[in-house]
């Protein structure tokens, strides 16, 4: 308890933050970032910006489809995120005749509207500091979160941790599960450079997508229902036409997914190896799914959202690999923490409170990185074949309805009809190339104590490309028709079951060693680390590790200079599209509608003064994964475009912030809105949104 005491108040004292650097907490902002808010330009208060009395600027963000961030832009629930992240459930509405995802889509009224099946939006009620009441055992996490659920009908509450778990959050949070897809670009448009583009800039991507949250006739969630009609949002947010130039203040609010700035020099040397795992094994894969997408239209539908999902962690983690080398991070790690422990060892009572963190992370990851890295080359090697998946998850959705209280029949129906929709973009030979390819790489990478036990079968001489062209002359499992309809006994006799077996016996000995059984000593560590830097550096306010919960990060708009002689502009032009334009490399692909506009300049109201079309801007906001979507608000919290994608150069920055090279690259609302209206045609949605003055 002294420590908790002794992080609390050096939490309390934190007086100086900075612009620029930091996902803060929202409740924190007036204690921590008040005068520095004002100081960098912004105009709201923080009460504005969160509230749990009144309305703010949080009730129009929300955590959208668990993932990303969406904002609220209209009172009858029109909500706008990254293309990017409207993504998956795009591709799960299209077919080849309605492909709304290669073709686009607008709704031109409600009841065009499509819904989205297991689509939800997420808002955050509130959020109360109850690290005192856990700590001290007054309360436990699960006694609090169901009186807050009791408090508030209809929401959901969860105990989060921050600083490596010094610190405890109550949150309460509603999700609407009737979500519909209202609009969105051709992805040609809305992934325009593709994965050669990702994470660079200049940058000319139009990545957006919109969609209507729905409620019933108490503005409450319910499930999908004709009678639903479009929520009313406590707050949304005022769309600001005037553009940005350089020095403009700049914010982002929004749900980034996971930071490592309170991990040590071992951990972060491990994540760095993983990754080159993860990347190795998915080269395999990205290489023989888009041999067969660019072949025909149909597996290019069928496997858009497989590959975006895999490629876009594929090139961070190269782009990451890179910017480790480049700007010395576990070197300066190394440093920090050198001083940190001298720090501690200057002082008895210190060495008697925190003992040696450092030390003990390091003992704990080098004792768990042989099976880490097994469990990822396994996760990413051969439990990446479909026909596995299939054959492991049929018995597992049988067993969990029985689970739920269903008889055998109706057990195994419910399981079949929601393995059914697995087979809706499932195409053999990609999957039978995979399984040769994922398989001999695994038998090259994995030690020989982990290779697969498939029957009797040796692996280590295992004429692969014969035992999976066996495996797939024989399985049930090729065919929907024939996996649909077998019994549990012949899935477990499947030779896609013995298959199934052989890699989750390997995968689970392993993962249970690292995961099952958490380390005491090891979870002790890590708090006493994070609570040494905090004594340590008593006065500098401090902002805990992304975690998937609501974050304000303040800034401005900037330009940078990624190497000696060379400066990038902070905005790119339409006129980029048309220099980029490829019609032989179809991830630079303008659609003719697209280009025609362009070639005319047909700009109409969202032109910049200078008779440009601005697409994207830089700031040096401070964003990660899950802020994609992640509303761009001016000084007045007006909407000015939407956060996207963070910059090759500085790769590392979930673990440093790089103040010279960091930054966050967004669409500008302007293009956003002129696709939508001089392409798309739909006026409704322009004319349903609310302009600032």
């Amino acid at each position: 308890m002294k420590r908790i005491l002794t992080f609390i108040a050096a939490l309390a004292v934190c007086t100086v933050a900075v612009a620029d650097e930091g996902m803060w907490l929202l409740p924190l902002l007036k204690q921590l970032n008040g005068k520095d808010l004002r100081a960098a330009g912004c105009k709201l208060t923080p009460e504005q910006i969160y509230s749990i009395n009144k309305t703010s600027l949080k009730d129009a963000i929300v955590h959208f489809g668990g993932g990303c961030t969406g904002e609220m832009i209209s009172d009858q629930g029109l909500l706008v995120t990254n293309h990017h992240c409207g993504y998956s459930s795009i591709q799960g509405l299209s077919t080849d005749e309605h492909n709304y995802l290669m073709d686009g889509y607008w709704a031109k009224s409600l009841d065009q509207e499509i819904p989205c099946p297991g689509l939800t939006v997420t808002f955050m009620v509130s959020m109360e500091d109850v690290t005192k009441v856990i700590e001290e055992g007054t309360k436990s996490a699960d006694a609090l979160k169901e009186a807050a659920e009791e408090a508030n009908p209809g929401c959901e509450a969860v105990v989060t941790g921050f600083y490596n778990n010094n610190v405890h959050y109550l949150i309460v949070y509603r999700t609407y599960k009737d979500v519909r897809f209202v609009g969105a670009p051709p992805a040609s448009m809305g992934k325009f450079g593709g994965e050669t583009d990702n994470w660079m800039w200049p940058r000319h991507t139009c990545d957006f997508s919109m969609f209507r949250v729905y409620a019933d006739e108490d503005n409450m969630p319910a499930e999908y229902d004709d009678d639903n009609v479009p929520y009313k949002p406590a707050k949304s947010l005022k769309v600001s036409l005037k553009g940005v130039k350089e020095g403009d203040y700049t914010m982002v609010m929004g749900y980034p997914g996971r930071t490592q700035r309170f991990q040590t020099a071992a951990q972060l040397q491990d994540m760095i190896a993983t990754n080159r795992i993860r990347i190795d094994a998915r080269t395999i894969r990205q290489d023989i799914m888009w041999e067969e997408m660019i072949a025909d239209k149909s597996v290019q539908l069928k496997y858009a959202d497989k590959y975006a999902g895999s490629a876009n962690g594929w090139k961070k983690w190269q782009g990451e690999e890179l910017a480790f080398e480049n700007l010395d991070i576990i070197g300066r790690e190394e440093a920090k923490e050198a001083a940190l422990k001298a720090w501690i060892e200057a002082d008895p009572e210190r060495q008697k409170k925190y003992g040696d963190p450092v030390a003990d992370i390091a003992k704990h990851v080098k004792n768990t990185a042989d099976a880490t890295a097994t469990v990822n080359k396994i996760a990413e090697g051969p439990y990446q074949i479909e026909l596995v998946q299939f054959a492991n998850a049929l018995p597992g959705l049988f067993h969990r309805e029985l689970r739920e209280g269903k008889d055998t029949t109706e057990a195994l129906e419910s399981a079949r009809e929601k393995l059914k929709e697995a087979y809706r973009d499932y195409v053999v030979s990609i999957d039978k190339k995979t399984a040769v390819a994922l398989l001999e790489h695994y038998r090259k990478t994995a030690a020989p104590e982990d290779y697969l036990k498939i029957g009797d079968r040796d692996f280590s001489t295992l004429d692969i490309p014969a035992y999976v062209e066996n495996l797939f002359a024989t399985s049930i499992f090729t065919s929907e028709e024939k996996a649909l309809a077998a019994s549990i006994d012949e899935v477990m006799q499947d030779p896609a079951s013995e298959l199934s077996q052989a890699i989750m016996n390997a995968l689970m000995g392993k993962y249970m060693a690292v995961y099952a059984n958490p380390d005491a000593s090891y979870e002790k560590a890590r708090k006493n680390f994070a609570a040494a830097l905090m004594e340590w550096q008593k006065g500098k306010a401090m902002y805990p590790d992304a975690n998937s919960t609501m974050r304000l990060t303040y800034g401005h708009v900037l330009p940078y200079s990624p190497k000696d002689a060379l400066k990038y502009e902070y905005y790119t032009t339409a006129q980029g599209l048309l220099e980029k334009e490829n019609p032989e490399d179809p991830e630079f692909i303008l659609p003719a509608g697209i280009k025609s506009l362009l070639l005319a300049k047909d700009y109409g109201r969202w032109a910049a003064k200078d008779g440009t079309l601005r697409t994207c801007f830089l700031t040096n906001n401070d964003i990660t994964g899950g802020n994609s979507g992640s509303p761009v608000l001016d000084a007045k919290g007006n909407l000015i475009g939407l956060a996207f994608d963070g910059n090759w150069e500085s790769m590392s920055s979930d673990v440093m912030f790089e103040p010279a090279l960091q930054r966050c690259i967004c669409v500008d609302i302007r293009y956003v809105l002129w696709l939508v209206e001089k392409y798309g045609g739909a006026t409704n949605i322009i004319n349903e949104i609310t302009y600032a003055k």
